[in-house]
């Protein structure tokens, strides 16, 4: 098996190359790493300042170690191998972004831990069904969702109505793929 770094081995890196603490940092960058990290460690919870931690591109497949991130508004981790949203309670009290595309996600089970979630850019994982995407309904705050290259996604654009149904099934989404949702005053 390949060598994979630990988020340890990584911070020491980036802490050399930008010569910065990363527990004062408010930002860390430790996407596409060689090698790649494939677990959260605990060393995570050094990152007390941070706002806007990337871990994307990398071999991750579980989401842990987030209770020292007091301060995280955005995560971002596309592009591993992560199957579903369990450990983000964590930061569900500060949360505003995450973005967790292309991976191999199938249920949104977690996702109403996040009350302050604005934009979530989950495009490419594996959602099928309107069950998974109404838990998404308990999310008030979110404004901005990316859902392209789900399956249920796809299916319903291929009949025609997934700007419309997602949009009543989401009523406080101002965006949509990409797309402004204008609503349609309702007269009383």
């Amino acid at each position: 098996m390949a060598k994979t770094a630990t988020v340890k081995e990584a911070l020491s890196k980036w802490e050399e190359k930008t010569k910065e603490k990363a527990s004062e940092a408010k930002e860390i960058k430790l996407y596409g790493q060689i090698p790649p990290i494939e677990k959260m460690d605990p060393s995570l919870a050094t990152l007390s300042c941070c706002e806007k931690l990337s871990l994307s591109t990398n071999c991750i497949e579980k989401i842990t170690n987030l209770n020292g991130l007091k301060n995280l508004k955005i995560l971002s981790l596309s592009r591993n191998n992560i199957k579903n949203l369990t450990g983000l309670e964590a930061v569900g009290d500060t949360l505003e972004e995450l973005w967790i595309s292309y991976n191999l996600i199938d249920k949104l089970k977690g996702v109403s831990s996040m009350q302050k979630l604005k934009v979530l850019y989950m495009s490419n994982n594996l959602v099928k069904d309107w069950a998974e995407f109404v838990r998404l309904a308990d999310l008030s705050s979110l404004l901005e969702l990316v859902f392209l290259g789900n399956p249920l996604q796809e299916k319903q654009s291929t009949d025609g109505n997934w700007l419309d149904e997602a949009s009543k099934r989401l009523p406080n989404l101002r965006k949509l793929d990409g797309i402004p949702i204008i609503k349609e005053p309702v007269d009383d």
